[in-house]
């Protein structure tokens, strides 16, 4: 008697499902955020960047006659109280920002990793370097690089070492916290236990796990160095007054603000911009880089 062989399953076919998107496209589509913020700040530097080609007008060119004009086609952004043209110097000054936000971030990370390094694997460095920390700390850090700069020279250099110094306790206590957690791992020890030198351990096994909380921390240090050079500049203390920044154009449209108000509307909306879109990229890469969610792609 011949054995009965069960019917051969049909595979269904695919009617109306769309293969599965690639890991890289759900992943910019679970990272709306960071995608937004890194078109934005793209943006931003390559109107910095393209400043001189893209520039409507030589941007130090007084022209008294076209004093306080509004936008029109000439002038995109009008002209300020002393006829420059405004849109050219908006452009040019996106340059400042940048600089100082990269500069400030990048100082502020690489000195705050080794003061809080030290702190957090020396044990008698400790307390010493935590109670200077805790010193700038108590001092707002508007007025510390206010004070900085009263007692040096106006320039681009001393902005980004005055909000620099400022800085650079909330990159040491951040680094230190994770210091404190990483040496009592598992790792950590059996590294020790083995012989490895602390300049080792340091570089294989605790740096690069702390690069993602690192990496978000100077995002958002740099959109504040951005806001505080944009102060400092309005208030009269950061760079030289003929240097094109957003701060100091609105400083000098504040007086004609009542029958100018583009002189400061411009600048003003670009430095929203710049800080949003530095800080969207700080939350997209704080939800991208952690654990718990990239799982979940």
């Amino acid at each position: 008697m011949s054995a009965v062989l069960p019917p051969t399953p049909t595979v269904p076919q695919d009617e109306g499902f769309a293969p599965a998107p690639p890991r890289r496209w759900r992943w910019l589509r679970k990272n709306p955020t960071l995608v937004l913020g890194l078109v934005l700040l793209v943006l931003m530097a390559a109107l910095a960047l393209a400043a001189p080609w893209i520039a409507t007008a030589d941007p130090q060119e007084i022209d008294p006659s076209a004093r306080l004009q509004a936008p029109d086609a000439q002038h995109y952004f009008g002209t300020d109280a002393l006829g420059r043209d405004v849109f050219s110097r908006a452009v040019l000054g996106g340059r400042v920002s940048l600089i100082v936000g990269l500069s400030v971030a990048v100082l502020a990370s690489v000195l705050g990793v080794v003061l809080g390094l030290v702190a957090g694997f020396v044990r008698w460095a400790d307390g010493p370097i935590m109670r200077v920390m805790d010193g700038l700390m108590a001092i707002p850090g508007i007025l510390l690089a206010i004070a900085l700069m009263a007692v040096t020279r106006a320039s681009l250099t001393t902005v980004i070492v005055a909000i620099t110094v400022p800085e650079i306790p909330r990159v040491v206590r951040l680094v230190r916290s994770l210091a404190l957690t990483l040496r009592e791992q598992l790792f950590v020890e059996a590294a020790h236990a083995v012989g490895t030198r602390l300049p080792a351990i340091l570089s294989r096994h605790v740096l690069p796990n702390m690069i993602a909380p690192l990496v978000v921390q100077a995002t958002f240090v740099a959109a504040s160095a951005v806001l505080i050079e944009a102060s400092l500049s309005f208030l009269g203390v950061g760079v030289p007054a003929q240097t094109p920044s957003w701060g100091n154009m609105m400083a000098e449209g504040r007086n004609v603000v009542a029958v100018a108000f583009h002189i400061i509307l411009y600048p003003g909306l670009l430095l929203a911009a710049t800080v949003l879109a530095i800080n969207m990229v700080g939350d997209g890469l704080r939800d991208a880089l952690d654990p718990r969610l990239a799982r979940q792609l």
